[in-house]
């Protein structure tokens, strides 16, 4: 087994509240597959769903207007919307280790941005042809239209696009950083955003943090943008609806849904860092399951490939709403509109160069994607959290009865001798997340601010015990 120092760092502690209030129970699907068909038709096979909806100050508010056509009013679906897709590249893909807490699972995962040549009609928001049929999915996506929006990148050797979620009025963006650097093989490229309204402009990076696959993105004058509804993801129950949109693909405006089918989930993914910028460990290059292999194919309007230089962990959330190549960075909401993750990751059945969606997406929960986008936007650069020690998986050790990640050896100086760790500690909790292996501890420290304080229950001797931990800085 291989071992996993433990270096990475996430978002502000996640409270250990649940929430007693289940989503609303979601619409007819035969009636929104009806109202889906008469909207527009996408020409490259194999994409999402595309649903349409208005725009909407509220999940269930009222549909202004300017989006939704008189019931009276006989509408043709081709007047609506028309998109013509000649080519849709083949897909950015590799392999991972699915470490999903309890799971033991390996998976496939495509990270889901796109490369592809689409032309479509400057109105890219959600569209109604009969206001008095509209449903919660339709409101909340009429909602949130107006805060996602499309991200092209191009450098001199790749191209890609990718989805991302407006922070504020004035233009700021959150996107993946595989996104941005084109999964790692440069931060030299171009940016341009489509908002959903058809508008394009050019963008600039304001910082990027490898170590959790978020990006930060500015467009210079706009004061008109809808800023997303946050929501705090530390309150999602299982069985909760979700509904991703992006564009995947390259097909703006795409709507999909869901619901949360696990929650404290762990990943470990190839860093999308560029190569002066590697992050966290090794992968090990015996097994096709501990990294990512970025292929951008050799297709038209494509770039070489990239290998990554290391791996990390994430914690996420995990959704059966449909996510493909292209909705990377985009929003995955709640029942009122309300973010509660940056989609990053979804689980192939199919090889790395040709996977899709098998409703098992991945979405860096809301509360660290806030915490990161806000330190970003401040200093530019965000922290996370070190334990300073290296771990390994206990499940893997001989003899071993329990699950947990097992401290192999502690950094003089750091965290965890400080708060009184030693080796063969077994941690099975962290924060009250429970952790089944190495890369659950890492993600979940991660997920944490550098000086953060943590409760960690571990097993020593037998005996269960919390220690308090105050984490160091993962650089």
């Amino acid at each position: 087994m291989t071992e996993t120092p433990e270096d990475f760092t996430p978002a502000a502690p996640a409270s250990n509240e649940t929430s007693s209030q289940t989503s609303d129970t979601p619409p007819s699907r035969a009636k929104a597959a009806r109202e889906r068909a008469t909207s527009y038709t996408p020409r490259a096979s194999g994409s999402a769903a595309i649903r349409t909806a208005p725009r909407t100050s509220s999940a269930a508010g009222t549909i202004p207007p300017a989006f939704v056509k008189p019931s009276s009013e006989k509408v043709t679906p081709s007047g609506q919307r028309r998109l013509v897709v000649p080519l849709v590249a083949a897909l950015v893909a590799g392999a991972v280790l699915g470490g999903a807490s309890g799971a033991g699972i390996a998976v496939l995962l495509t990270r889901d941005s796109a490369s592809q040549s689409v032309a479509a009609n400057p109105n890219q928001g959600v569209v109604i042809n009969n206001a008095a049929a509209v449903n919660d999915i339709t409101a909340v996506a009429a909602k949130a239209s107006p805060s996602v929006v499309t991200i092209m990148v191009e450098s001199s050797q790749a191209a890609g696009s990718g989805s991302g979620v407006v922070l504020s009025s004035d233009g700021y963006i959150v996107t993946n950083n595989h996104v941005v650097t084109l999964d790692g093989a440069t931060n030299e490229a171009t940016w341009q955003v489509r908002d959903s309204q058809g508008r394009l402009f050019s963008a600039k990076v304001v910082g990027t943090d490898p170590t959790v696959d978020l990006a930060v993105l500015k467009v210079d004058g706009v004061s008109d943008w809808t800023p997303i509804e946050w929501a705090d993801s530390s309150k999602l129950n299982v069985g909760d609806l979700t509904i991703a949109m992006g564009a995947p693909l390259g097909l703006a405006g795409t709507v999909t849904t869901g619901i949360v089918s696990a929650l404290n989930r762990s990943i470990q993914i190839g860093s999308s860092a560029v190569p002066d910028q590697q992050d966290s460990t090794t992968p090990d290059q015996t097994n096709p399951f501990d990294q990512w292999n970025f292929d951008f194919g050799q297709g038209q309007g494509q770039g070489q490939s990239q290998t990554p230089q290391a791996s990390i962990s994430l914690p996420v959330i995990q959704t059966d709403a449909a996510i493909n190549p292209g909705n990377s960075g985009g929003a995955l909401l709640d029942s009122k509109g309300r973010l509660i993750g940056i989609n990053v990751a979804i689980a192939s059945a199919g090889s790395s160069s040709s996977g899709g969606n098998i409703g098992v997406g991945f979405a860096l929960p809301s509360n660290l994607a806030k915490r990161v986008t806000g330190e970003i936007i401040a200093t530019g650069k965000a922290s996370h959290g070190l334990l300073g020690a290296s771990v390994a998986d206990e499940a893997a050790e001989k003899g071993s009865t329990i699950v947990g990640a097992v401290i192999k050896e502690v950094v003089s100086g750091g965290a965890a001798e400080r708060a009184g760790m030693k080796a063969g500690d077994i941690v099975i909790s962290i924060n009250g997340v429970p952790v089944s292996d190495s890369s659950d501890l890492t993600a979940q420290v991660r997920n944490l601010a550098a000086g953060s304080t943590t409760d960690l229950v571990i097993v020593r001797g037998g005996k269960t015990q919390t220690i308090t931990v105050t984490l160091g800085e993962f650089k």
